[in-house]
């Protein structure tokens, strides 16, 4: 048994060993463009480290994205019938096929998060980023729920059927009627409404939907100098603080070189939205120009955080603790 000094700790989001390219041929774009690894190897507890649960996210729209012309990711098509539904199925049955590894436990309730955490188990927390795969459809929350999945993020790069992007133009006007209907049904669910990537137009609207707390699982401030589409005004940061919601530090490369850029960042999200509201989204093996890259990194993410004037229990509130409580609650508002 492993014993930590600490809480559990959790990366709210990550892609550990890019297990959405799971299936794929070598021919694939993204293949071609990312690599594959071993997702169980990039998974298991002596990957982890200290952390205890890690979320291991699929992709909904990577059929249909690439790299534009900008040089950022967006919809290079539209979907062709039934094609996003299929590459979800593809994507969660590799996901299947690693939760049914030696080693790994899926962590379906927040109580999960603290039985796993003091184990050889790692725990693996499953999202998928983007609701295309919905397909205009609200039973495919029901069947996602049934697979596992405990979090969506309801956007990613590609306009979809909920709700408007950080990256591209308004479409709707923020959060779609379907986007509402979705997150209705995930509030009845118990499963954590994840907002990374919408516009702050449709994350008000989704905070005046919800009847819990919602979660942005990797962005950070934006700063002078540091402006990029991706990233969070201190208004769009307040309004899912206000509403009880965390925020989960992203540690790319968007004005972050080093280790100590991304503490210095977590602090300034704390001094804005307070120590309850923040997080950890790593966005490990697909991030842009990652300043943390392997789990290893956390006790060294701890120990800056704790040079900047941070007491344990805070770091811990951060790391793991923030996740966890939000979890709670947005279990404690399911009605299904």
């Amino acid at each position: 048994m492993t014993t930590h000094a600490h809480g559990p700790w959790v990366d709210v989001h990550s892609h550990p060993g890019r297990c959405f390219l799971g299936g794929l041929a070598s021919t694939s774009p993204f293949v071609a463009l990312m690599g594959q690894e071993d997702a169980a190897a990039r998974t298991r507890s002596s990957a982890l480290g200290e952390v205890a649960v890690v979320a291991q996210a699929t992709v909904a729209d990577l059929g249909v994205i690439g790299l534009t012309p900008t040089g950022g990711l967006g919809a290079l098509r539209e979907f062709g019938p039934g094609e996003a539904t299929a590459d979800h199925h593809r994507q969660m049955d590799f996901m299947a096929t690693l939760l049914d590894g030696e080693g790994v436990q899926a962590v379906l309730s927040s109580a999960d998060v603290e039985a796993v955490a003091d184990t050889e188990v790692a725990g693996v927390f499953v999202s998928c980023e983007g609701g295309d795969f919905l397909d205009g459809r609200l039973e495919g929350v029901d069947a996602a729920y049934d697979d596992g999945v405990r979090s969506v993020t309801l956007v990613h790069y590609r306009v979809n059927e909920l709700g408007d992007i950080q990256t591209e133009a308004s479409v709707h006007g923020g959060l779609t009627g379907f986007g509402r209907e979705v997150i209705a049904e995930m509030n009845r669910l118990g499963m954590i409404v994840d907002l990374a990537h919408a516009t702050l137009a449709a994350t008000v609207d989704a905070l005046e939907v919800t009847t819990a707390p919602i979660m942005i699982s990797h962005s950070h401030l934006a700063a002078r100098g540091a402006s990029h589409p991706r990233l969070l005004s201190a208004e769009h940061a307040l309004a899912v603080s206000s509403a009880g919601g965390v925020i989960g530090a992203w540690p790319a490369g968007f004005a972050q070189t080093t280790l100590g850029d991304y503490c210095d960042e977590i602090c300034r999200l704390v001094d804005l939205v307070g120590i309850d509201h923040v997080a950890v989204g790593t966005d490990l093996d697909a991030n842009y120009r990652p300043v943390l890259t392997s789990y290893d990194q956390f006790p060294q993410v701890a120990s800056g955080l704790d040079a900047l004037g941070m007491t344990a229990s805070e770091i811990d509130q951060i790391l793991g603790g923030n996740f966890i409580r939000l979890f709670a609650a947005v279990e404690e508002c399911a009605t299904g």
